[in-house]
């Protein structure tokens, strides 16, 4: 995985920001001739055994299919897991896995780098496991959640970046195949005296209506 260190920015108002996821051929010279009936059974079998050796093959290297996505809205607990077809980028699609393992509070000494702009500021932590599951190459993609209010909205802070505390990570090259998994934290915030009630996930495909919930 790649360590992602974005832009330290930090604000408060009215709406909550999403962050911002061999072989080889041999050439012959055709000679007229005769075919024995022997010898033409015996190149039918060999052709035979020839194409399924290359289904079987053919089917060992296909990725595995992504079977059912979470629908939209679904309100789940922290832990489980939710399937959800993935873009990233104009051009890598595929299907990924997303864990939300904790939804964690931290203090506000650990914005420290922030400055005054954290001022009556909690830093929330969502640590989270990004699976592929549709075995496609998404590498160097990542991912964005919101932290959600008691209320089910938005928290009113707007946070992009990291803390010691809460590192964000990016998928690594190798996140090309089905089971390949990588770890993140997605830092965001709430005023200091609310709390963070849950995480969505709101990015397209109906999730952008009607999101997945994660909730303590």
């Amino acid at each position: 995985m790649t360590h992602a260190r974005g832009a330290l920015t930090i604000a408060a108002g009215a709406a909550a920001l999403l962050l911002s996821a061999c072989g080889s051929s041999t050439d012959g010279v055709a000679k007229p001739g005769t075919t024995t009936s022997a010898e033409t059974t015996t190149t039918a079998a060999s052709a035979t055994a020839s194409t399924a050796a290359s289904a079987t093959s053919g089917s060992s290297t296909a990725p595995v299919p992504a079977g059912d996505v979470t629908k939209p809205g679904t309100k789940l607990k922290v832990g489980e897991r939710a399937v959800v077809p993935f873009k990233y980028g104009t051009q890598k699609t595929g299907t990924i896995a997303i864990t939300v393992n904790e939804i964690e509070e931290g203090a506000n000494a650990d914005l420290v780098k922030f400055g005054d702009k954290a001022k009556g500021i909690t830093p929330v932590y969502i640590r989270v496991t990004v699976e592929n599951v549709g075995g496609t190459d998404l590498a160097h993609s990542s991912l964005s959640l919101r932290a959600l209010g008691p209320d089910g909205k938005g928290t009113g802070v707007i946070i992009s970046g990291d803390t010691d505390q809460c590192e964000s990570e990016t998928a690594g090259r190798d996140f090309t195949t089905v089971g390949a998994k990588y770890e993140t934290c997605v830092l965001q915030g709430v005023r200091e005296g609310t709390k963070a009630g849950a995480a969505s996930y709101n990015n397209g495909d109906g999730y952008d209506k009607s999101p997945l919930v994660w909730e303590n």
